[in-house]
C-alpha cells in the first residue's frame, strides 16, 4: 500500500478546531444611520422671471413658475433643489395698503408649525439701502417646514417663502441639508432687488 503523506486528524483535534472557529461574538444589529450627503459648491446666479424683483438663486436649484396660480400682479414659483428633494414655495404679492395683513399672514403660516416645533427663532432682515425688510423663521423640531421667510419694502412689494422637503420630517437626517439651504435663503434675502 502506498502512503501519500495524508493523515486523518484525530476527532479531538477536529472538535478543538470546530470550537475555536465557532467562538465569535453574538451578531448585533447596527444602529440606524444616514447616507453621507455630498453638498455642492456654493454658487449663485440672478433669477430670471417675470416677477417684479430680482435675487440671486443657487446654481444647483431650478425655478418652477406656477402660472396656474399667478395673476396679473402676483407671482408664484418654487425654487426646486433636485439633489435634496426640497422646494422653497414662494409667493410675490403687491402691497395695496394691506402690508399689516401680509405680515400677519406670514407670521400665522410660521406659527401653524408650533405644535410640532420645539422652538421658532426669528432673524430680522433689514437693509434700508435696498429697501428690504423682513424676517426669517427657523422652525426647530419635527415641523413640516423648517424655514420660512418674508421680505418687503413696506409700500409696494412683498415676497414670502417656505422650505419643504419631500420626505417625512426628521431633524437628524436633514440637518446638514437644512443648514446648507438655510444659508441659501439668507443669501437670497440679502440679494433681493425690487423692480419698478
Amino acid at each position: 500500500m502506498m502512503n501519500f503523506g495524508l493523515r486523518i486528524a484525530s476527532p479531538a483535534c477536529l472538535l478543538a478546531l470546530f470550537m475555536i472557529s465557532a467562538c465569535r461574538p453574538e451578531p448585533m444589529p447596527r444602529p440606524k444611520g444616514y447616507f453621507r450627503i455630498e453638498l455642492p459648491q456654493k454658487n449663485y446666479l440672478p433669477m430670471s422671471s417675470e416677477c417684479p424683483f430680482t435675487m440671486e438663486v443657487p446654481t444647483y436649484s431650478r425655478i418652477e413658475l406656477d402660472k396656474s396660480r399667478s395673476g396679473s400682479d402676483t407671482c408664484r414659483f418654487n425654487i426646486f433643489f433636485p439633489a435634496f428633494r426640497a422646494r422653497i414655495h414662494c409667493t410675490y404679492l403687491p402691497i395695496r395698503g394691506n402690508d399689516d395683513d401680509l405680515v400677519r399672514d406670514a407670521y400665522t403660516f410660521a406659527a401653524k408649525h408650533e405644535m410640532k416645533a420645539s422652538a421658532i427663532r426669528r432673524t430680522l432682515v433689514e437693509d434700508s439701502g435696498r429697501d428690504v425688510f423682513g424676517v426669517i423663521y427657523d422652525i426647530e423640531g419635527d415641523a413640516a417646514s423648517q424655514v420660512q421667510f418674508f421680505v418687503m419694502d413696506s409700500t409696494r412689494h412683498f415676497l414670502r417663502g417656505a422650505l419643504y422637503f419631500n420626505n417625512r420630517p426628521n431633524p437628524d437626517s436633514i440637518a446638514p441639508v437644512l443648514a446648507f439651504i438655510r444659508e441659501d435663503i439668507a443669501h437670497m434675502t440679502r440679494t433681493v432687488r425690487w423692480g419698478d
